[in-house]
């Protein structure tokens, strides 16, 4: 029987402390699978993923941007895309493949509704198969009321504000 992790909140850091874990447990010799959702560009985690063994990421093979400047055909393609994804690593942790499932931004994701939301919540609120780990700003309250571990970052300060933007190796 797996836990339900959620890192959520508004400070930077979410995606960072699921990696963290995620080479945590491949240390100890765990098969980790990492679907990143709402994310296709190049971010420089992935070329270090690369290198650790039992560390598996796939995501979307194209940049859609920000929900706000999708058209109704890239939303509908990113869904499609996530439902993939989710089929894929539900799949793995279900046939016990891998000892842990990371889903990288599930929160925005689910939120927007650019996933089968009843097919995520029929996998992530019943028994869970391995460790599982959702990660993005405001989790719907299901699945922090099912969750066994939820730790919120928080925002205080950030470069953003000033009008720095994104820096290679920091934010991605």
């Amino acid at each position: 029987m797996g836990y339900l992790h959620i890192y959520c909140g508004d400070g930077k850091g979410k995606t960072t402390a699921a990696l963290g874990l995620a080479i945590r447990a491949a240390g100890a010799g765990k098969r980790v699978f990492m679907i990143q959702l709402m994310k296709g560009s190049e971010t420089s985690e992935l070329n270090s993923l690369k290198k650790i063994e039992n560390i598996t990421v796939e995501r979307c093979d194209k940049a859609y941007g920000f929900t706000n400047k999708m058209t109704d055909a890239e939303k509908q393609e990113i869904t499609a895309c996530h439902n993939r994804l989710l089929e894929k690593g539900f799949a793995l942790a279900a046939e016990k493949q891998v000892d842990m499932l990371i889903i990288d931004e599930f929160c925005a994701a689910y939120n927007y509704g650019l996933m089968d939301k009843p097919f995520a919540e029929s996998f992530l609120l019943g028994e869970l198969p391995a460790e599982i780990v959702i990660t993005g700003r405001v989790p719907a309250e299901i699945f922090v009321a099912a969750a066994d571990y939820v730790s919120e970052i928080k925002c205080i300060k950030h470069p953003f504000d000033r009008g720095v933007p994104a820096r290679r190796g920091i934010e991605y």
